[in-house]
């Protein structure tokens, strides 16, 4: 997974490389270096 350190505040969905279910992604960066991750099951 790539994500964009110049992005302070990111949300998007991907499918996990595992089960290919639906991951929304809360990625939260500082300075460029990130400081918080989240990882959400959407799958309904």
């Amino acid at each position: 997974m790539l994500l964009d350190p110049s992005i302070t505040y990111q949300v998007y969905v991907e499918d996990c490389e595992v089960c290919c279910n639906p991951i929304e992604i809360h990625p939260r960066f500082e300075e460029q270096v990130l400081i918080a991750f989240e990882a959400l099951n959407i799958e309904q």
